[in-house]
């Protein structure tokens, strides 16, 4: 089979000209300058250079803890002796608290009122 002859390749004898060239910057800048108009007028600089004048309150200074591994024995202790021993919370509303075996022990004898009784199985049984 013959092959069909191609015509010949064309190509565009002249590119784009100057004057939308020339019209595409002119708009560019001035939308550029737009912008900036916008943005001066809601972002003003006058209001940011301005210095503070009044005075800034002074964090205070944290307090380190030079020797964790050797105050940690007297909190521990601190903590034990608290957890089993009975003392006032709030004396003028009678809250006192109570050693941490005593309280276990008065939980499992009567348990914790409003606490749901019995397993889950036998809740769930017709």
């Amino acid at each position: 089979m013959p092959e069909h002859a191609l015509p010949p390749a064309r190509h565009e004898h002249q590119d784009v000209s100057f004057r939308p060239l020339l019209a595409g910057a002119v708009l560019l800048a001035a939308a550029l300058l737009v912008v900036l108009a916008v943005t001066g007028v809601v972002f003003p600089v006058h209001r940011l250079d301005q210095p503070i004048r009044r005075q800034l309150p002074t964090a205070a200074t944290p307090r380190l803890q030079p020797d964790d591994r050797a105050e940690m024995p007297a909190f521990y202790a601190q903590e034990m002796q608290r957890l089993h021993s009975a003392g006032w919370v709030d004396r003028q509303n009678g809250i006192v608290h109570i050693p941490i075996d005593q309280a276990m022990q008065d939980i499992a004898q009567r348990g914790i009122p409003g606490w749901p009784t019995g397993s889950p199985a036998a809740t769930n049984s017709p």
